[in-house]
């Protein structure tokens, strides 16, 4: 049976800006890019891996749009710094930077703990204050995060995880008023449990079917998500349609916050 998000288009136009994705050449950052590409949009991604930057920079270019890819360790400043001075002479600017990378510290130890803050929290720290001198430049500038439901509710698995990205949740906020002056809003998106070819809950489909079963039992639209349909959010965040909405964190989960 076919999902109606798998043949739906947005009614989006994006011709004429430029947008940096930091973060996933796979999953929800393949997905936003190859979003904002199909809309019209320059698009810049950068990831650790060049393989699949090379796979995801031809499916870019493919919309007849620039396409700029770079490897980047987005949990070191330097190669931020790097990347995002790149990726804006690429693209001749910056009108939306979208923060989307995660170190996946799940582990509750210095590991744990230090990956998520160094690439959940602070590459979008980053990130943001090198973008920030063209994202003024331009007349609709927008910054999104990707953040997560785990934010909102204590749990027993991950615990670094959800610390951090809760931390991103009020980063927006603080961030969304201080680049008000500005007039670049700043928005994050919280996903529920998104599922792909190779991704965390495709592993885990395998590798810990109780544990797959009973998080798809607590999502009352019976399915996990889509990286599409957190694409089309940050489509719908970044646009005009969006224009009077700021300092948001605005949870994607099939309703699956609601049972706890």
């Amino acid at each position: 049976m076919t999902n109606a998000t798998d043949a739906l288009k947005p009614p989006f136009d994006f011709r004429d800006y430029r947008v940096v994705v930091a973060g996933g050449s796979k999953g929800i950052g393949r997905s936003i890019a190859l979003a904002f590409a199909e809309a019209g949009a320059a698009v810049s991604l950068c990831a650790r891996g060049q393989a699949a930057l090379d796979e995801v920079r031809h499916e870019i270019a493919a919309h007849g749009v620039t396409a700029h890819t770079q490897s980047c360790d987005l949990a070191d400043a330097a190669s931020i710094d790097s990347y995002i001075h790149d990726a804006a002479d690429a693209l001749g600017g910056i009108d939306v930077l979208v923060n989307n990378a995660s170190g996946y510290g799940f582990s509750d130890d210095d590991d744990g703990w230090l990956a998520g803050f160094n690439v959940d929290l602070m590459a979008a720290v980053r990130a943001s204050r090198h973008a920030l001198p063209h994202l003024r430049k331009s007349s609709h500038g927008s910054i999104l995060h990707t953040s997560s439901i785990a934010a909102f509710h204590p749990g027993v698995r991950g615990p670094a995880y959800a610390a951090v990205k809760a931390a991103l949740n009020q980063y927006t906020t603080s961030q969304a008023l201080q680049l008000a002056e500005h007039r670049i809003r700043v928005n994050a998106i919280a996903p529920g449990s998104i599922e792909f070819p190779h991704g965390l809950w495709d592993r885990r489909k395998s590798e810990a079917p109780e544990l797959y079963q009973r998080t798809l039992a607590k999502i009352p639209f019976g399915r996990f998500g889509k990286p599409e349909e957190i694409a089309h959010t940050a489509l719908f965040l970044a646009s005009p349609f969006a224009s009077w909405i700021t300092g948001q964190t605005l949870c994607v989960d099939g309703g699956q916050l609601l049972t706890g």
